[in-house]
C-alpha cells in the first residue's frame, strides 16, 4: 500500500462502486441473493487486486483511467470476470447493467455517469484525514439521497472536474440554429 495513504485502505472507495453495480443485479430480479453476494465478494477482490499498485492517495487523479470500469459496446472485462463467477454471460449482463456507464473509483469518490452525456453523480466522498486518523466520509444513494457530501480537501480539482473542465470526449450534437427577425 502507498506509504502516504492516509487510510491505508481502498475498501470503502471499492465497496461503494460494488454495492452500487450489485444494486443493478438486485433490481432486475433475475439474480438471486446468493448470487448477488458471490457477485459482490468476487468482484471486490478482484477490484482490490487489480488497483492495489494503482492506488495514491496522495494524487487521486493518478491512475484513474486505469480504475475506471466502463460499459459500453464493451462490457468491462473486470464486471465481465465477476459476472462469470455466477452463471451470468456478457449478453446477461448487458441485459441488467445500464448500457452506457461509467464508473470512476478514485481515493477519497467514487462517481458514475450513465450516458455519454449524462451528468456525473457522486456515490462516495469523503476527505483525506492526518496520517493515521480515520476519514470522514459521506455516501450518497443513486436516488439522490445522500448526507453532507463533504468537498475535497486539497486544492487539485477531482478526476471528473477535470473531466468537465476540459471538455467532452464525444462529439457534440449539431443542433439547427434558426434566427427571428423583425
Amino acid at each position: 500500500m502507498h506509504t502516504l495513504c492516509a487510510r491505508g485502505t481502498m475498501k470503502p472507495e471499492i465497496n461503494a462502486a460494488v454495492g452500487f453495480l450489485s444494486r443493478f443485479l438486485r433490481v432486475k430480479g433475475h439474480v438471486n441473493d446468493r448470487q448477488v453476494q458471490t457477485f459482490s465478494q468476487s468482484l471486490q477482490d478482484i477490484l482490490a487486486e487489480q488497483y492495489k499498485h494503482h492506488w495514491f492517495p496522495d494524487r487521486p487523479c493518478k491512475g484513474s483511467g486505469y480504475r475506471c470500469i466502463r460499459i459500453n459496446h464493451k462490457m468491462d472485462p473486470l464486471v465481465g470476470q465477476a459476472g462469470q463467477r455466477i452463471g451470468l454471460t456478457i449478453q446477461q449482463l448487458y441485459l441488467l447493467l445500464p448500457s452506457e456507464l461509467t464508473l470512476w473509483v478514485d481515493p477519497f469518490e467514487v462517481s458514475y455517469r450513465i450516458g455519454e452525456d449524462g451528468s456525473i453523480c457522486v456515490l462516495y466522498e469523503s476527505q483525506p484525514g492526518p496520517v493515521g486518523m480515520q476519514a470522514t466520509a459521506a455516501a450518497s444513494s443513486p436516488s439522490g439521497n445522500s448526507g453532507s457530501v463533504s468537498p475535497m480537501v486539497d486544492s487539485h480539482i477531482s478526476c471528473k472536474e477535470e473531466l468537465m473542465v476540459l471538455g467532452r470526449t464525444s462529439p457534440s450534437k449539431a443542433y439547427n440554429m434558426m434566427t427571428v427577425s423583425s
